[in-house]
């Protein structure tokens, strides 16, 4: 079942657990009894991982990688029968 947010006119803003198939029905308030209308607030929502990274520094950084330039040209070979295996 999920939390809503209902409003009593007299006694202010409460929360209640309904069926999803009850979520339009007026709500009584927990205080006085009067039928409350549901209200729609935004969800809180938390960021983390990478979300919260991406978010803190949304500007792409460049990142240069120092590669050994005698390593870039010796040629690779393989000499068993699975040549699609040359780079494991």
């Amino acid at each position: 079942m999920p939390l809503y947010e209902f409003r009593c006119d007299e006694c202010g803003v409460f929360d209640a657990w309904r069926a999803i198939a009850d979520r339009s029905t007026p709500a009584p308030c927990p205080s006085c009894q009067e039928l409350s209308r549901r209200i729609f607030s935004v969800p809180a929502l938390q960021l983390s991982g990478a979300l919260r990274f991406k978010k803190e520094s949304p500007e792409p950084q460049l990142v240069k990688r120092e590669v050994d330039p005698a390593a870039r040209s010796k040629p690779r070979t393989h000499a068993g029968g699975r040549p699609w295996m040359i780079g494991h």
